[in-house]
């Protein structure tokens, strides 16, 4: 059965990883040198880190299908440490960062995306979207009427491409854009930036190369606090892009092993004279859109990244950016989750909230690990809100007066305990009180005090309190962290008053 998996992940449709692969590699080139120009280094790190990062995580990565490289998330967290260490410093915060996704992946952390709600991740892949359509606006602007003549052909071609008869089928759109736009530039010699004029293209292949810094704490000193948000922001979007293309493909994917394997494909990448890098939700679109699906997609874009930049460099150099522009542009327009609107008018309010904070703070911040750590925030604060609501208490007296039964029902926990504790009449002349707790649960400290609470007050008032139906995970922390049920302690609460 696994040995079938495998065969799937990796010849199960090889035309169209294939022809997947070649256009995210394509569409990798600019990208990689733009985010190293990001980072403060020459253009030959981002793209030996992304053909790298890509071929390492085609063998161990958790989701198939998914393109990992160099990514701007990732270079905007380096720059401070480029600018006064230097790029050896950068290499050996590389490596620390990928032992620190592996050690992630060996502590399980990546089933906490259990915890990522629904309207976070749409907020989420929103905000990407829009990120990557505000990332295209520069080669749009202070230009020729040529560039924009040609992104409109290129959209063009992308979206009609596909219904045409059996060529439109077989081959990605956004590859025949690529290559239809790069055939006019040149036949008819436009002035219009290429992907040449991003920066210079390596002749070279990567070799193997140990961080020059030297084996000691002050080193560590110096790329820990680099490290450790890289290997959080790096893990937050790979895991995140793991969900949404889970959902792309109506496949599941190991969100632990896509830990480990994106911590050896940045060790290998800091091996090789690469930056750090993470999943890219753009590239891994393309691919998708593009009929990539397993395994292979992912090793030949990261393979043929590196034959192309370095041994087809004067043709790849000679790539109109507006053709690029046009498949960003496309996947941005793929990617953005346009139902979302229309569920504004159906969805709850907190669930808004919750999609639009995290849209508005990554949109704003640049920062991806902020935006959702907002949104997370506020969903577990409206659902102990609302969860809160659902606790309630019951009383019933007896035939002679003398004993009143409550009857908990729901969550006892922080946001409940205030409410928990006014339910009950501490002033009723009573002789014996009944606390029934079948049908409630206390999560926490704040409910075990609650509890005592309520039982030490009836008993100043001197009735007898008897506590029922207490369920054995209820029954653990109120045995460690209460006090009713311990005459001293109570002895000295009382004596106090």
């Amino acid at each position: 059965m696994l040995l079938l998996s495998k065969k799937q992940d990796w010849l199960g449709n090889v035309r169209g990883d294939v022809l997947a692969g070649l256009v995210v590699a394509l569409a990798l080139i600019p990208e990689a040198i733009a985010f190293s120009i990001i980072a403060g280094v020459a253009p030959k790190v981002g793209l030996y880190a992304s053909f790298c990062i890509a071929v390492v995580t085609a063998f161990v990565g958790g989701r198939p299908g998914m393109i990992s490289a160099a990514t701007g998330a990732m270079a905007l967290l380096m720059v401070t440490l480029v600018k006064e260490h230097g790029l050896q410093y950068l290499l050996a915060a590389t490596l620390l960062t990928g032992v620190l996704q592996i050690a992630a992946g060996y502590l399980k952390l990546g089933g906490l995306m259990s915890f990522v709600s629904r309207s976070v991740v749409t907020g989420f892949v929103n905000a990407l979207a829009i990120l990557i359509f505000m990332a295209q606006l520069p080669e749009l602007t202070n230009v020729t009427w040529h560039v924009h003549a040609m992104t409109a052909a290129g959209l063009g071609i992308i979206y009609l491409f596909p219904y045409l008869p059996v060529v439109g089928k077989w081959l990605p759109s956004p590859l025949i854009c690529i290559v239809s736009l790069t055939a006019v530039a040149v036949i008819f010699e436009l002035d219009i930036r290429t992907v040449g004029d991003m920066g210079e293209l390596p002749d070279t292949l990567p070799v193997f190369m140990w961080p020059q810094v030297p084996l000691n704490w002050e080193t560590l000193r110096i790329i820990a606090p680099y490290s450790a948000p890289m290997a959080v922001v790096g893990l937050l979007e790979s895991l995140m892009t793991a969900t949404i293309i889970d959902e792309l493909t109506d496949t599941g994917s190991d969100k632990n092993r896509e830990c480990k394997g994106q911590g050896l494909a940045n060790i290998a990448a800091g091996l090789l004279g690469g930056m750090a890098g993470c999943a890219m939700i753009g590239q891994s679109v393309i691919n998708i859109k593009s009929g990539g699906r397993g395994r292979l997609s992912t090793l030949i874009a990261g393979a043929l990244l590196l034959i192309m930049v370095v041994f087809l460099d004067a043709w790849i150099s000679r790539i109109p950016m507006a053709a690029l522009v046009a498949v960003m542009i496309m996947v941005s327009i793929g990617t953005f989750s346009w139902r979302s609107i229309l569920n504004l008018k159906e969805y709850p309010v907190s669930t808004n909230i919750v999609m639009l904070a995290t849209v508005t703070v990554v949109v704003w911040t640049h920062n991806l690990a902020l935006g959702v750590f907002v949104g997370v925030l506020l969903a577990s604060l409206f659902f102990a809100n609302k969860i809160s609501h659902f606790m309630y208490v019951d009383t019933s007296l007896d035939e002679a007066g003398a004993t009143r039964t409550y009857r908990v029902v729901g969550q006892v926990f922080f946001n409940s305990a205030d409410k928990f504790t006014a339910a009950f009449d501490f002033k009723e002349a009573l002789e014996k009180v009944v606390i029934d707790v079948h049908r409630a649960h206390f999560w926490d400290i704040t409910s075990v005090t609650a509890l005592d609470k309520v039982v030490i007050k009836f008993r100043r008032e001197g009735a007898e309190v008897e506590l029922i139906g207490l369920n054995e995970a209820s029954s653990t922390i109120v045995d460690r962290f209460g006090i009713h049920d311990k005459p001293e302690e109570i002895e000295k609460v009382l004596g106090g008053h």
